[in-house]
């Protein structure tokens, strides 16, 4: 009981409140709600505040010049343009995701910039400068569109592909598509960046964004005569498409091949892309080989008749194709490819003629031909005695006769056997020219004999 007692008498007494104690804990307590309270308002008023100033800076972005009126004012310009690029800084800098309000903003100011009337183009697309893109016609108003086209593609890297799915739809797509057709080679490589992020990060649309490229590619090719300045940048685009497909390739895959990529070789204007494309065939190749006959022939069923620059372009890539081709497939390619480059090789344009004479420098090409020696051979052999008579170019008949020493050392016998074939058929023939040239001359010499040729006797009759 002692130690209870003292244990008790050692605790301390709790401390009773008066009236005032009581008031001043009141006071404490409120003046400390008060200012928490005060914090978050002031948090709010803030956010509120940045969000207002975010948006009056996208509203004034929102106004578009041409710079081509005199009336605009190059300070409201420069002025904008620095607005942009501060609206750009904001948005590379944010750390959260941005209010449905401000993106809306955002996208009704892209589009007002960005979706602009073009310029008309020329129906003409027969002339296009040697080895070199069409001549740019600059967008005045870049200065502007380069940061806006920029400012998109943040939102693109940034921001969640389904809390942009809203504002980047089919339409607004389809209408970055079309632009593909500015003639200002700028913009059309930073919207094929920018095109290309879109399909990367947006996988619900990639369907859909393939298809509308595939429409543009055959409505080029088989639906007008204009010309399309970003056939090249969406072939790029493409390549780095086909390059990620898996093996075995789907028919789909293999249908855009055929029915897209091997007709935009027929095309006036395909030396303005045609490196584009030749990569976009090559991969396809690389991946199944057996595609290779597909696109060969296809490629030779669309050769030029009066194009010599198209057909360089074309021997070379026949002759990039031919390393990936499925060997099973030499024996069917050798005599229709075989027979195309002869014509090439005899051709009065030098170019042609020396880039075909090349091709027998490839051992994959050599390897081919001499798949189908015997069915080959005949139609090399007149392609290379008709050059060494009757070619103008000094530099080609040298070639030619290079070309015919290699062919006499792979196949001495059946050479020979070939050239006097040759030569009895060409006997033939000017003895049949011969004879049909002299039966001429008889019906000739019969004519006037019966008098055929003499003025015919007219008879007048009057009423």
């Amino acid at each position: 009981m002692g130690t209870r007692r003292n244990s008790l008498k050692a605790s301390p007494k709790k401390k009773s409140h008066t009236l005032q104690d009581l008031f001043e804990l009141d006071s404490r307590a409120s003046t400390g709600s008060n200012f928490h309270s005060s914090n978050n308002i002031g948090r709010q008023s803030s956010f509120e505040s940045e969000n207002d100033e975010l948006l009056s800076t996208i509203s004034y972005c929102s106004i578009t010049y041409s710079f081509t009126d005199p009336l605009e004012s190059p300070s409201q310009q420069d002025l904008k343009q620095l607005k942009l690029i501060q609206l750009l800084s904001i948005i590379k800098s944010l750390k959260k995701p941005l209010h449905d309000q401000v993106l809306s903003a955002l996208f009704s100011m892209l589009s007002a910039n960005l979706f602009r009337p073009l310029p008309p183009q020329c129906n003409i697309i027969f002339v296009f400068p040697d080895d070199e893109d069409l001549t740019a016609t600059p967008v005045a108003a870049w200065p502007h569109l380069q940061i806006v086209y920029d400012i998109l593609l943040q939102l693109v890297l940034s921001t969640d592909a389904k809390a942009l799915r809203d504002y980047i739809d089919q339409s607004f797509l389809l209408n970055l598509l079309s632009f593909f057709q500015s003639e200002d080679q700028r913009e059309r490589e930073t919207l094929k960046n920018v095109y290309h992020r879109i399909y990367l990060k947006f996988t619900f649309y990639r369907s859909s964004m393939r298809k509308a490229m595939n429409d543009v590619f055959l409505h080029y090719v088989f639906e007008t005569d204009q010309r399309h300045c970003g056939i090249g940048e969406l072939l790029e685009i493409w390549g780095s498409i086909i390059n990620g497909f898996t093996v075995p390739l789907k028919e789909e895959h293999k249908l855009f091949l055929m029915r897209v990529l091997v007709p935009l070789h027929k095309p006036k204007g395909l030396q303005v892309y045609h490196r584009q494309l030749a990569y976009c065939v090559s991969q396809f190749v690389q991946k199944e080989p057996v595609l290779g006959g597909i696109a060969i022939r296809g490629i030779l069923k669309y050769w030029p008749v009066t194009n010599c620059q198209k057909e360089v372009l074309l021997i070379g890539e026949l002759e990039e194709l031919v390393e990936n081709v499925d060997p099973e497939q030499h024996r069917k390619l050798a005599l229709p490819l075989c027979t195309q480059i002869t014509k090439c090789l005899n051709s009065f344009n030098s170019q042609v003629a020396e880039r075909a004479l090349y091709v027998w420098n490839n051992e994959q090409f050599v390897k081919m031909a001499s798949a189908a020696m015997e069915e080959v051979f005949p139609v090399l052999v007149e392609g290379m005695e008709k050059n060494l008579k009757w070619h103008w170019n000094p530099s080609v008949r040298q070639l030619t006769e290079n070309v015919k020493l290699m062919l006499e050392e792979m196949e001495p016998t059946l050479y020979s056997k070939c050239l006097q074939k040759l030569e009895r058929h060409e006997s033939t023939t000017r003895e049949e020219e011969m004879r049909r040239k002299e039966k001429w001359e008889r019906i000739e010499t019969a004519a006037v004999k019966n008098q055929f040729l003499q003025q015919p006797h007219y008879i007048c009759v009057s009423n």
